[in-house]
């Protein structure tokens, strides 16, 4: 599947682990004749994890990547897709080989990006001694299965080079949306050379690493909240790049965040209160953003075994009021997840898919509904109490958002909640080591289909957090991606089914889908906004006199 990236609350997605309409430039996207290059100063809600393209899993450390590092395509605005390093590809006629026809370019460190560099990418991906969160995108890739389980070495992988400039694929069954996969970070060149130079330092802080995008990254030494994209003069297109720098700063408070965007230390913010977005509704600098980000509570059956029944989950469903949620505590736009897979993602003769897998009532408030079956529960799992940690980030948004679920329920009759906050990198971190009881959480797709989302329901699946199992749901996930790979309506039916399977099972708490309200000053144009992949694209922004 795709580099889908949990997103910051949250998370993300993930980690929540955004300007016009859904995918719409911020502002005219054509250089006036009058503009100047400029800096650009860009708040963040969480800390950079790692730059290392093959174990990034949260949004952060994605959308960064995402503008100094290019893969064969990008995926600058949602469901378009631009030439990257490859400036043509072919597909064949079984749709189980691509062929893809780099372009001249370089590495920032001056050396040439070549087709080598994408095998070396993709078979580091595989290899299970770099333990890649993400490398199940690369499922469909030849005998993907037998490297990631270390049974055959990584030189099978197929992929291959037969000339510098000639990057050719192979795949064990058609994927049709395998073209987008290619955006992620998973499939990004890595230059070999410098990763056996920085050896498990490499990508841990911004000078462990090489770039060939549009700007290069600095200042980030593995710690701080604060780095910045500088243009990278041997990026291949370095020349229709407008920016010569874009500052990041992690602002987790938001009073502090808007304060530094009213005196013009920022130039984009990301709004946190429900007041805040009032303030601005009539603002030309506001931007109420559409996202494809899934926003939920993951329940660790693994550590908890009280999780594992069914009752239980179904409690803590009921008991949470989604419309208060959104509308009262965020106040931001997000609206109430209808079914696991968010609104707008996808959609099959003209139904969404979030609509046609909704199971009536499964995300609905009903307290009273929520007691006895909390009762229930209890007395099966031979409990009178049970008491859990909820993890967050610790951005006011999260913490408000795990406020109000702690009230609603503590009303469950001997449940106790207790709060736990943390750097949005230590909560991915305790995501990823299970160390959690409860996490509030959330995950950004990535690509324009349901099965981005639906995979990390999947028993095997790295990204299962709460490890819930069901045979049923892997078995028509199973079907989806292989036995009815290359039939659209059959496929689509196996992930409605199983869309329909997780919610009736609990498989997570849904919440909301996530909005992005987002003040940007009204000199800043070119930017490109993706909701399903790395949200911002900064290599066509400039930044004109007021």
């Amino acid at each position: 599947m795709k580099k889908s990236v949990l997103s910051v609350v949250a998370l993300t997605a993930l980690s929540s682990l955004g300007l016009a309409a859904c995918g719409n430039q911020a502002s005219g996207s054509n250089l006036s004749n009058g503009a100047k290059t400029k800096s650009l100063n860009w708040m963040e809600k969480g800390n950079l994890r790692t730059l290392d393209p093959s174990t990034i899993v949260e949004s952060t450390s994605a959308e960064t990547l995402a503008n100094a590092d290019q893969g064969l395509l990008v995926n600058p605005k949602s469901n378009e897709l631009d030439s990257g390093v490859a400036k043509s590809y072919k597909v064949s006629k079984d749709g189980k080989t691509y062929t893809f026809k780099l372009r001249h370019s370089k590495w920032s460190n001056g050396d040439p990006v070549t087709a080598k560099d994408f095998v070396y990418g993709f078979q580091r991906s595989a290899d299970p001694k770099t333990a890649s969160q993400d490398s199940y995108i690369l499922d469909h890739v030849a005998n993907y299965s037998a490297v990631s389980k270390g049974k055959t070495p990584v030189s099978s992988l197929g992929v291959s080079s037969p000339d510098d400039y000639t990057f050719v694929v192979h795949l064990s069954k058609p994927q049709t949306y395998f073209k987008y996969l290619t955006a992620g970070s998973v499939m990004y060149p890595q230059n070999k050379k410098v990763v056996e130079k920085y050896g498990k330092g490499y990508g841990a802080k911004s000078s462990n690493q090489v770039y060939n995008g549009p700007y290069t990254i600095e200042g980030w030494n593995g710690t701080n909240d604060s780095w910045h994209l500088k243009k990278n003069v041997n990026y291949w297109d370095a020349k229709n790049v407008k920016l010569n720098k874009v500052n990041f700063h992690v602002v987790k408070d938001g009073q502090t965040g808007m304060n530094e965007y009213q005196t013009g230390m920022l130039d984009q913010l990301s709004l946190n209160t429900k007041q805040q977005v009032n303030n601005y509704n009539n603002s030309p600098e506001l931007h109420k953003l559409n996202t494809a980000d899934s926003d939920y509570v993951e329940l660790n059956q693994q550590k908890v075994p009280a999780f594992k029944n069914l009752k239980l989950r179904q409690a803590l469903s009921y008991a949470l009021d989604r419309n208060q949620l959104v509308n009262d505590v965020l106040g931001d736009g997000s609206k109430p997840l209808k079914s696991f897979v968010a609104g707008g993602l996808a959609s099959y003769k003209g139904n969404d898919f979030s609509n046609v897998a909704q199971v009536k009532n499964s995300s609905e408030y009903n307290l009273n509904k929520a007691k006895e079956l909390w009762k229930q529960g209890l007395k099966e799992v031979g409990k009178s109490n049970l008491d859990f940690k909820l993890t967050a980030d610790d951005s006011d948004t999260a913490k408000s958002v795990g406020e109000y679920m702690q009230s609603q329920w503590e009303k469950l009759p001997g449940l106790k909640v207790t709060n736990v906050s943390l750097p949005s990198q230590q909560r991915v971190s305790r995501l990823l080591s299970q160390n959690f009881d409860m996490c509030l959480t959330g995950w950004n797709p990535g690509i324009p289909d349901p099965s981005a989302t639906l995979d990390t329901r999947e028993s095997t699946n790295s990204m299962n957090f709460s490890k819930w199992k069901n045979n049923k749901f892997d078995a028509l996930m199973n079907d989806a991606e292989n036995t009815h790979s290359n039939d659209e309506g059959r496929r689509w039916d196996d992930m409605v089914k199983a869309g329909k399977l997780a919610d009736k099972d609990v498989s997570a708490v849904n919440l909301y889908q996530n909005a992005r309200p987002t003040l940007l000053k009204t000199n800043v144009h070119g930017l490109r906004y993706n909701s399903t992949g790395d949200s911002w694209d900064f290599a066509k922004a400039y930044v004109s006199d007021k």
